[in-house]
C-alpha cells in the first residue's frame, strides 16, 4: 500500500500515513507563494508560450540578471533584456532586487509564480464549456469539467487573495485497478449511491449562511509508459 499525503489545516505540516491508498490534500488556508499562476489573458498566453521566453522562465525560479540568463541560454544579453521586458509587462516576471554596479544598476528578476498554465477560457468564445451540448458520459465531457475547474478555482484564488481571505479547498487523488469490466461498474454504481447519500444529507438549499461547493467527480484510465521500441 502506498503511503497517505494529507494536505495541513491551518498551517499545520503534512504527515505520512500507511495503509491507505488515497491521497487528500485540503486547504483552507492562503499561500504566501504562488505555486501555479494561470494565465488568463490571451495575449500574457502568446508571451508565455514562446520557447525562448518559456527557458527565461523556467530559469528565473530564483532570481537573476540578465547577464547570468544570457551565459545560461546562449544567448546575447540584449535578446535577453527584450524578452525580459516582455514578460514583465505582462506580470509573469518582477524585479526581485536591484544592485549598483559603479554607475550602473543591475535588476535580478524573478518569476512571479513556480509554474504556469494557460486557461482554457482564453481561448474566448471558442473555449470548453460543460454546459455546451456535450455527451455526459464521453472524454470530452470529462475534459470540459476539468477546464471549468481550471478558470473558476484560479479567479476564486486571486480574488480570495485580494481580499486577503482563506479559499476552502479539497482534493482527492488515487488510483485503483479493477479486476474486469464488471468490478468497474460496480466500483461506480456504489460510489454513485455514498455520493448521492452523503449530498442529500448535507445539501441544505434554504441555509441563510450557507455557501454552494463545487463537487466533481471524474475517473479515466491511467497512462501506460511508453515503451521504446
Amino acid at each position: 500500500m502506498r503511503p497517505t499525503r494529507a494536505g495541513a489545516t491551518n498551517g499545520q505540516r503534512s504527515k505520512a500515513k500507511t495503509g491507505l491508498l488515497t491521497n487528500k490534500f485540503v486547504n483552507d488556508y492562503p499561500e504566501s507563494m504562488i505555486a501555479v499562476e494561470v494565465i488568463t489573458d490571451p495575449a500574457a498566453a502568446a508571451v508565455a508560450l514562446d520557447p525562448i521566453r518559456c527557458r527565461l522562465l523556467a530559469g528565473l525560479a530564483e532570481p537573476a540578471s540578465a547577464a547570468t540568463l544570457a551565459e545560461r541560454l546562449g544567448i546575447t544579453r540584449q535578446k535577453v533584456n527584450y524578452h525580459l521586458r516582455t514578460l514583465e509587462a505582462h506580470g509573469l516576471v518582477t524585479v526581485a532586487e536591484e544592485r549598483l554596479w559603479g554607475g550602473l544598476t543591475e535588476r535580478l528578476m524573478v518569476a512571479t509564480a513556480s509554474s504556469y498554465m494557460v486557461s482554457p477560457n482564453a481561448m474566448g468564445p471558442v473555449a470548453v464549456n460543460p454546459a455546451q451540448k456535450i455527451d455526459r458520459l464521453s472524454a470530452s465531457f470529462l475534459i470540459a469539467l476539468g477546464a471549468r475547474v481550471i478558470y473558476e478555482v484560479s479567479d476564486l484564488v486571486r480574488r480570495a487573495t485580494a481580499a486577503g481571505k482563506a479559499l476552502a479547498t479539497l482534493a482527492v487523488d488515487t488510483e485503483i485497478r479493477f479486476k474486469s469490466p464488471a468490478d468497474r461498474a460496480a466500483f461506480t454504481s456504489e460510489l454513485s449511491d455514498a455520493i448521492t447519500k452523503l449530498v442529500a444529507k448535507y445539501h441544505d438549499e434554504s441555509a441563510p449562511a450557507g455557501r454552494s461547493h463545487r463537487l466533481v467527480v471524474i475517473a479515466h484510465p491511467a497512462p501506460q509508459a511508453q515503451t521504446k521500441e
